[in-house]
């Protein structure tokens, strides 16, 4: 099913704006037809899986504690 950038703005209750920044940025890809902007919807679907995936790795990342220092420890 292909939507267009409103549609697709609704349908992730974004901005038009940020769903141009990211066609302008070819995050997502896009389909011309007859002067219309079309975003086939899985394909999308799967850059938003993507996204949530390397935001949970980023937590999993923050979330992790630094080890501590040998170092720290030595007294000479």
């Amino acid at each position: 099913m292909y939507l267009t950038i409103e549609q697709t703005a609704e349908y992730l209750n974004l901005p038009v704006n940020e769903i141009i920044r990211l066609i302008r940025e070819q995050q997502i890809r896009t389909l011309v037809v007859e002067d219309e902007v079309l975003i086939y919807q899985e394909q999308f679907n799967l850059f938003l899986r993507e996204m949530e995936k390397k935001k949970r790795e980023r937590d999993e990342y923050y979330q992790t504690p630094i080890p501590e220092d040998p170092d720290v420890k030595d007294e000479d």
